[in-house]
């Protein structure tokens, strides 16, 4: 299975370049503000520690999708098949991340797809793609 990881989430400097690096891949021309439409989310929690929520491909937006657009591909990765979706938005509702956004002015939504985008982005190479025998 092929997902974002992280590999130490104490060097990350909430910098956020993760998040808008992910939000301007999908949605080039919006209003970028970060973790509204990224796909990986950093949070700071109890006492300054920092978490970093990345899509675990659990499948749940899938599960929720009546029209069927949403299906795991070789690697693991749960896609969104344009073609098919129908923009209801039942699986950004689904997301027990809120990792499956939608911009105010798009047709469908985007899920993370692991593109490593983030990773790559990222100044202190906190983030990486991670590939597992699923």
């Amino acid at each position: 299975m092929k997902k974002i990881a992280v590999q130490d989430a104490s060097a990350c400097m909430t910098c956020l370049t993760c998040e808008v690096a992910c939000a301007q891949a999908f949605y080039k021309g919006e209003d970028i503000i970060g973790e509204d439409l990224s796909c990986i989310h950093v949070k700071t929690g109890k006492e300054g520690k920092v978490k970093i929520i990345g899509c675990v491909q659990c499948g749940k937006c899938a599960e929720a999708c009546e029209q069927k657009a949403i299906a795991q591909n070789a690697k693991g990765v749960f896609v969104i098949d344009k073609k098919v979706c129908n923009g209801c938005g039942k699986c950004v509702e689904a997301c027990p991340f809120k990792l499956v956004v939608k911009a105010k002015k798009a047709e469908r939504p985007t899920k993370c797809i692991a593109c490593g985008i983030c990773a790559k982005a990222c100044p202190q190479n906190v983030l990486y793609v991670k590939e597992d025998a699923a």
